[in-house]
């Protein structure tokens, strides 16, 4: 299993855990796994065609998954998978 950090934002919509264990041999298939579990987690990760929303980075162990094999990133039991929902805002 690896083990999955839910950002803040999101916890309310994963039973207020800020982590949980999903198996999964994949990254998609952690987050498969993570949004079927958590369904309510599914609109704020992925589009309505099913696709990953752009401001959302995947870190499989500190890694950028977009610079790797994306959805299709191997992850080991024992692996840590961030969901870091990108923040925009500020002012003077």
């Amino acid at each position: 299993m690896a083990k999955v950090l839910i950002p803040t934002p999101l916890r309310q919509y994963a039973g207020n855990q800020k982590e949980v264990d999903i198996a999964g041999a994949t990254v998609g298939e952690i987050l498969t796994s993570l949004t079927s579990e958590f369904a309510d987690l599914r609109k704020h990760l992925y589009t309505d065609e099913g696709k990953l929303r752009s401001f959302v980075n995947v870190y499989l162990n500190d890694e950028d998954v977009r610079y790797l094999d994306k959805d299709k990133t191997a992850a080991a039991p024992g692996d840590t998978l961030s969901i870091v929902p990108s923040i925009a805002g500020g002012g003077r």
